[in-house]
């Protein structure tokens, strides 16, 4: 379960704005910062949330927009590029190419140390770990879960590793699991991380920087992007 549906979580205050990429009558592209919910929590001073932003305005998005869905989400610390439905229509055709995995999502991640294969396929199936909730864990009788990563290039002081991951699978936490499990943590990531790499980032530094989905009007291919902020 991600941490942003973690009850007793309560989200310290985000500044940066949700930006909006590309706008139709049926769909837009939006750029979510990091440290903000993608939707509103159980608790009240967890209001806040790219949801709630979009459906009540906030500065720089002008309407508000009263009917947005989110046919996925990201996680509380990853930042960028989610597709926002604005028509019934258009929520339940996106609705139906995510949950027949037919959208597809590239991130950008920096790890630490150098990863020494240029690129890979981790195949580590995936289970809730419940003696330590919320995190998740390697498991021979978990949910299958396959993600490709290419290193884009390697960094020094300290050895880092940045590194473009297409997921195949949508499991929870998935990209933060399967780098840790080939010994290469994101870094920033709070849940899973070795003896330095949490500290070596203000931010979890996982960014959803490409999307390609089909248009639920036009029915064309769509690709979007935002740049990685590292």
């Amino acid at each position: 379960m991600p941490l942003d549906i973690i009850d007793n979580f309560i989200a310290p205050p985000c500044e940066e704005f949700v930006h909006i990429l590309y706008q139709d009558q049926a769909i837009l592209l939006i750029n979510k910062p990091s440290g903000l919910l993608s939707l509103s929590g159980k608790n009240p001073l967890n209001r806040d949330s790219v949801h709630y932003r979009l459906v009540h305005g906030q500065p720089g998005i002008t309407p508000a927009f009263s009917q947005a869905k989110l046919p996925h989400r990201l996680d509380f610390g990853t930042s960028g590029i989610m597709v926002v439905a604005l028509t019934q229509h258009a929520t339940a055709h996106l609705n139906k190419q995510f949950q027949a995995s037919t959208v597809q999502k590239r991130y950008t991640a920096m790890l630490e140390g150098w990863v020494v294969a240029d690129e890979g396929v981790i195949t580590a199936p995936i289970a809730k770990d419940k003696s330590c909730f919320p995190r998740v864990k390697i498991c021979d009788s978990g949910k299958a879960a396959t993600s490709h990563f290419s290193v884009v290039k390697r960094l020094s002081q300290p050895r880092r590793s940045l590194v473009q991951f297409t997921p195949v699978t949508g499991r929870t936490h998935q990209l933060r699991i399967h780098s840790l499990s080939m010994g290469h943590p994101i870094l920033g990531c709070d849940l899973y991380h070795s003896k330095t790499s949490q500290q070596l980032a203000k931010r979890l530094l996982l960014h959803a920087s490409d999307i390609y989905f089909e248009h639920p009007i036009s029915g064309g291919q769509c690709h979007g992007h935002s740049a990685s902020p590292f």
